[in-house]
């Protein structure tokens, strides 16, 4: 018996000097794991049990291939939220902080697109973000980099890399993308993996420094670290892709 109605997409990232692709499980994403911009959204800065959002797979896409993002319906409050994304080649459940770096294929730069206004309405009627956060082309990627050394931790790979984000070439956000995150990769997929059994093909979006702010149509957002991959577009006019 056959149930197969219709042929699914399966959202896939490019990785830099391959053909191939990276295909997309789920999208994990952490809140507020840059103090400075808990204090600006807010909130108390100082560590505490990390808390985690979704967004479905196929909001990711790579800006190589497509350049032009939607200014989505139903918000007039887009912000950028500049991020290094993680991409794991393994997985499993209860992976300790020791373990988890050799489940890391490689990273990424991404942005957490979210309707802002939404999200602040959700927050006061203490209801899900999901339209804030899980909307079609929510979650650009830039390609992927490969890890060069699989015994490596996140800081050796990323040491002294600076997480940048320029709007129309003017410089919005800036952090070290390691050494200022309240939960370091490491510890970001251990703890994930209490809750989910993570699994190739899974990314996961680590935070965004301070500097968040309101996007606009015709608005050129580039987001840079180190040697990464840029993530570069543009926000076009709602529909158009």
């Amino acid at each position: 018996m056959q149930f197969n109605l219709h042929k699914l997409r399966i959202p896939a990232l490019s990785i830099v000097n391959s053909s191939q692709k990276f295909e997309v499980h789920r999208i994990y994403c952490i809140g507020r794991n840059y103090r400075e911009h808990a204090i600006e959204m807010g909130h108390d800065p100082d560590r505490e049990e990390p808390f985690f959002f979704q967004k479905p797979p196929d909001a990711a896409f790579s800006t190589t291939m497509t350049s032009q993002v939607p200014y989505p319906s139903a918000t007039h409050d887009l912000h950028h939220e500049a991020e290094l994304v993680v991409a794991l080649k393994d997985g499993g459940s209860n992976i300790s902080i020791e373990e988890a770096s050799s489940c890391i294929f490689g990273y990424a730069l991404g942005c957490d697109l979210t309707r802002r206004d939404l999200q602040s309405k959700a927050k006061g009627m203490r209801r899900p973000w999901d339209t804030a956060k899980g909307f079609d082309f929510s979650a650009p990627c830039g390609e992927i980099w490969p890890k060069k050394d699989p015994s490596s931790t996140s800081t050796d790979d990323l040491k002294g890399f600076s997480l940048q984000c320029r709007v129309d070439g003017s410089l919005r956000q800036k952090a070290d993308c390691t050494n200022l995150m309240i939960w370091s990769i490491e510890e970001t997929i251990s703890t994930l993996s209490k809750y989910f059994q993570l699994s190739s093909g899974d990314l996961i979006m680590t935070g965004t420094p301070a500097g968040v702010s309101s996007l606009e149509i015709g608005n050129k957002i580039e987001i840079t670290c180190g040697p990464l991959p840029e993530c570069s577009f543009s926000m076009a006019e709602r529909g158009i892709n």
